[in-house]
């Protein structure tokens, strides 16, 4: 039985989820040299099979709801995407503040009443990758009329 080509790990790797040039790479590396997987690669960004900018869009609406700006920048620097590409994703997402808002009511039904529920409460949001001035206008309850943060 034949072993699958270069091309043939390529796309299927690809047809399960969009993966970034970098992460494609790592991937594919123990079967091709350096030249033959990035003369693949080429050849799938020229057939639009592979694109960093559409891997970084997907990947960013799909884990949006759940994390803050700072996250989402921080695990698609991980995944190898370039930071233009990085920011022209995040900037098409909604609201950091009703995002957290939305973070925190899946985890939480009430505000924190002491300091300790603060502290827990807040940690979360922030272990999430939101804001310190995001997750401190969710905690103190601020009507989402008044929930306008502006985001670096």
């Amino acid at each position: 039985m034949n072993k699958p080509s270069l091309r043939e790990r390529a796309l299927r790797c690809l047809s399960r989820r969009d993966y970034s040039r970098a992460e494609l790479t790592a991937k594919l590396a123990p079967y091709g040299t350096d030249e033959e997987i990035e003369a693949m690669l080429d050849r799938m960004d020229e057939l639009c099979l592979q694109s960093d900018a559409r891997m970084a869009e997907n990947w960013v609406r799909t884990h949006a709801n759940r994390f803050g700006r700072a996250r989402l920048q921080n695990e698609l620097i991980l995944r190898g995407v370039g930071r233009e590409l990085i920011e022209e994703a995040i900037n098409g997402i909604a609201n950091e503040l009703e995002r957290a808002h939305a973070a925190w009511q899946s985890r939480y039904s009430a505000l924190p009443i002491d300091a300790r529920e603060w502290a827990r409460q807040a940690r979360f949001l922030l272990a999430r990758g939101f804001a310190a001035e995001t997750v401190h206008a969710v905690l103190h309850g601020e009507p989402e009329e008044n929930m306008e943060i502006e985001t670096p």
